[in-house]
């Protein structure tokens, strides 16, 4: 009897590893929401694809082939934020969950990126020009228009003004020292974000979470990520190694420790590290 023939599994981190090589074809969407197979492994990635692809051809199907991108826009908008009835969880901002696309298109509930990252599948669907802006503190989108540009929180569906973005800015400027003679525009805040550095930023709010929260073991998945996304990011590194510590594996974190002082010379706690480092070695021996 002949089996019939199953191609090798894929690991996560491989098939991530896989879309995020190429910058000029990194599938950003697919990328993002193959970050929920860490906590949800039997996550069938091409199926949440699918069910979007669905709710594009739902949206397309209510708008006028003539409509304008004016119209394109608030047809979009009112199916995202009323019909829909997609939103920022109030309730419990910081549940990890709010950076799983699989769980916001099931609850409906997430955090300003992952909103963002649906709603600009949607308006790319509706053939918009918009792009994720990384926002100090708040990830937006905006739309170009043949009459100017829109900027939009995805949070609440608010379109925001130069003067709302500017009171936005107000204290990040205050914590950057970014003040009088070292003011800048507001436009220069609302550079588009390239699908790395937003997939960066999906993960260090999961970092950050899981630091808080001491749950090293999803920290450490977390930190695999980044690794393969920027390889040049020594401080992932470091953050790496400290939790391989916190999780008690002397060896592992001693390794990576090691490739942070090894390229970062004039970084500022260098001197903890080695002693850290010194700590592992004792442990180990």
């Amino acid at each position: 009897m002949t089996l019939p023939f199953e191609p090798p599994s894929i690991t996560p981190l491989a098939y991530f590893a896989m879309l995020v090589g190429d910058d000029d074809a990194l599938p950003l969407f697919e990328a993002a929401v193959s970050l929920a197979q860490d906590e949800y492994p039997d996550l069938d990635v091409q199926q949440v694809l699918g069910d979007v692809d669905q709710m594009v051809a739902r949206l397309r199907r209510r708008c006028p082939t003539d409509a304008g991108p004016m119209q394109r826009l608030r047809l979009l908008n009112q199916f995202f934020f009323r019909d829909m009835g997609f939103g920022g969880n109030v309730n419990n901002y910081y549940d990890p969950d709010n950076s799983y696309l699989n769980v916001i298109l099931r609850t409906r509930r997430g955090i300003p990126i992952t909103l963002a990252l649906l709603w600009l599948e949607l308006a790319q669907g509706m053939g918009l020009k918009a792009r994720g802006v990384n926002f100090p503190g708040h990830f937006m989108v905006k739309v170009n228009l043949p009459n100017g540009q829109v900027v939009i929180d995805p949070f609440t569906g608010q379109s925001l003004s130069r003067e709302d973005l500017s009171e936005r800015l107000e204290p990040y400027k205050r914590r950057q020292g970014l003040v009088d003679d070292y003011d800048v525009p507001v436009g220069l805040y609302l550079q588009p974000a390239n699908s790395r550095d937003i997939l960066a930023r999906m993960l260090r709010n999961l970092k950050e979470i899981h630091r808080t929260q001491e749950d090293w073991l999803r920290l450490i998945a977390v930190q695999d990520r980044l690794l393969v996304l920027l390889p040049d990011a020594w401080i992932e590194y470091r953050d790496r190694g400290l939790a391989w510590a916190e999780m008690g594996d002397p060896r592992q974190a001693v390794s990576d420790l090691e490739i942070y002082v090894t390229h970062t010379d004039d970084a500022m706690d260098r001197d903890a590290i080695e002693r850290r480092m010194q700590e592992l070695r004792r442990a180990l021996s």
